[in-house]
């Protein structure tokens, strides 16, 4: 095996995005904004488009560098994030009606980033490529064929069953014991995503504020005073957009989310020859793992990218490099000899329920709780609670639902290192 670990830490999406903005020193802010947004990813860019168009003043603010969260790192699939208790398990949690109801949002989420790319012409490399989610056991294959048919009865989703005798016109790897084909599903360039809608907030006179961490914010009969390290902010209206990222000043959301680290690779260049026995269709892919692996050619067809939660909370490389690249190879032995060029992570972030939520507590609006699906459920949402802000609507079918925590859970997820760990174990031996 070429165990060479001489990588990049970078995204593979960075290589070719510049993701520099033009920005504004918090010093020379005004005293007093209209919406103050924290947080820079999909959310905040999304929200901060749809206000903007709306006649409002906006300032974006990030403690980092602008976009630097999971939003510009992430895998770029792209699909409608069904809840991972499946219909019958939506059902007898939630009840029918629930349960059609959150189906029928995630396709609608799905189908609104779709519409909203292709409209606004944004180079994002969008290809409705279709997805292939493969059975990891022999037990998987019918309970994901029958929970892929109801899907398909119920919303506008057509399936393709696959039978392992089928498979290898899908996936070059035998671990798996058949399959489903979603081809509604598409991919994307999550950086030129972010880049094109940073130039539409640009457009519309967005303020983008980095390297300015929110130290407290209090409410007044104004609306709000925001505290940074240099200065106070008086603000009309606060969206926390942070999801992943979410931090003790905003303790009240921070202990309703579970930040997970999601890590990735990227394989050097591979010949056309070895990425068609790998993945003959250039779908996106991924399995019925606990753990959640999930993997898909670059755009441009020339490398694999595979990914999957890392298992330490903190940003450790090398660690989670050996993971996914032992991974990988075990579904696909013909990579042994490849060279990993990037290996990268960001946080992103579980609701207790597994379904995102928006609204407003303490005063403030948020949406957050993606649960690793962020790409259409953040921009689909962020446009939706701009709409609430705007006393516009933005109603969605998850307005019904309490945003839940959990007793002694104060934000810090210290058992998940352990839990995702017995999760690569049962999924290693079957259980």
């Amino acid at each position: 095996m070429n165990t060479n670990a001489n990588f990049s830490n970078t995204p593979f999406w960075h290589d070719d995005v510049d993701l520099t903005v033009q920005t504004t020193a918090l010093e020379q802010l005004c005293d007093t904004v209209e919406v103050l947004i924290v947080g820079s990813g999909f959310t905040a860019l999304s929200a901060a488009l749809t206000l903007a168009r709306a006649g409002k003043s906006v300032t974006i603010v990030e403690a980092q560098d602008i976009a630097s969260g999971a939003s510009s790192r992430n895998g770029g699939l792209l699909g409608p994030s069904f809840h991972k208790l499946g219909i019958q398990g939506l059902i007898k949690k939630f009840g029918q009606q629930a349960a059609d109801d959150l189906l029928k949002e995630s396709l609608k989420g799905f189908d609104w980033l779709l519409d909203f790319i292709e409209t606004e012409k944004i180079d994002c490399d969008l290809n409705r490529c279709g997805r292939f989610r493969g059975a990891l056991r022999p037990a998987h294959f019918k309970s994901l064929a029958q929970q892929a048919e109801s899907l398909a009865e119920k919303l506008d989703y057509p399936v393709k069953i696959i039978e392992k005798s089928e498979q290898y016109a899908e996936v070059g790897s035998t671990k798996y014991h058949g399959g489903v084909v979603y081809t509604k599903d598409a991919s994307l360039h999550p950086a030129k995503l972010v880049k094109g809608l940073i130039q539409l907030c640009q457009q519309q006179g967005v303020t983008f504020v980095a390297q300015a961490k929110v130290e407290k914010i209090t409410q007044n009969s104004a609306g709000f005073i925001v505290e940074f390290a240099q200065r106070k902010i008086n603000a009309a209206t606060v969206l926390i957009a942070t999801n992943g990222y979410t931090g003790d000043v905003t303790a009240q959301l921070k202990k309703r989310i579970l930040p997970i680290r999601s890590s990735m690779i990227a394989t050097e260049p591979l010949s056309a020859s070895l990425m068609k026995r790998i993945s003959p269709n250039l779908r996106t892919h991924g399995g019925t793992d606990r753990l959640v692996f999930y993997y898909r050619p670059t755009p441009d067809g020339k490398r694999f990218l595979f990914g999957g939660r890392a298992l330490s909370y903190r940003d450790k490389p090398q660690e989670y490099y050996h993971f996914l690249r032992q991974n990988m190879c075990a579904l696909f032995p013909q990579l042994q000899q490849t060279t990993i060029t990037h290996a990268w992570s960001g946080l992103v972030a579980y609701s207790f329920d597994h379904i995102p939520h928006l609204g407003v507590k303490n005063g403030m609006y948020y949406a957050m709780g993606y649960c690793g699906s962020g790409v259409a459920r953040a921009n689909y949402l962020g446009h939706q609670i701009a709409l609430k802000m705007l006393g516009q609507g933005g109603e969605t079918c998850f307005d019904q639902f309490d945003f839940p925590d959990q007793a002694l859970y104060s934000g810090n997820p210290w058992f998940m290192p352990t839990l995702l760990r017995w999760h690569s174990f049962a999924d290693k031996w079957g259980f």
